[in-house]
């Protein structure tokens, strides 16, 4: 081969080398390391102050007109921030008993749970004493914690 040619194509590859590493270098990435906290909010019932018994349900037992029954649950935070509580109810049956019967607690509103900490709170079932044309009823407690 011509010393002349050779030199050529030496040059030629050289010269496609720097197109190649040129093309290379039009592109750059950089990696930024990141990470966050997922804000988790929850709450569970217990009827035992060590937290350990879930209550599922409540039979508040029979009832007379005029009167109001306890029934005593702990509140535990399974919650990453601070949780305030709320308390509703639904599901009614009959409907009409929500006109007559009351529930209530002594959960002061506002008061912040910390997470993983409990809090016991009385539930009060109050039946009102012109309760008419109710024999037995059902209905569901909704509480909720958000934060």
């Amino acid at each position: 081969m011509d010393k002349r040619f050779a030199t050529l194509v030496g040059f030629l590859v050289f010269l496609l080398a720097c197109v190649v590493i040129s093309a290379a270098l039009q592109s750059l990435t950089v990696k930024i390391p990141s990470k966050a906290s997922i804000t988790v909010v929850g709450l569970a019932v217990y009827s035992d102050v060590a937290c350990t018994q879930n209550v599922t349900s409540i039979d508040w037992g029979t009832l007379a007109p005029g009167t109001a029954t306890n029934y005593q649950v702990y509140i535990e935070s399974i919650s990453t921030v601070p949780i305030i509580l709320g308390l509703s109810t639904d599901s009614w049956n009959p409907s009409s008993a929500s006109t007559y019967i009351t529930l209530a607690w002594n959960y002061t509103t506002g008061t912040q749970i910390q997470p993983g900490a409990s809090l016991p709170v009385t539930l009060t079932l109050t039946v009102s004493s012109s309760v008419t044309g109710i024999t037995s009823f059902t209905f569901n407690i909704d509480m909720t914690g958000s934060g």
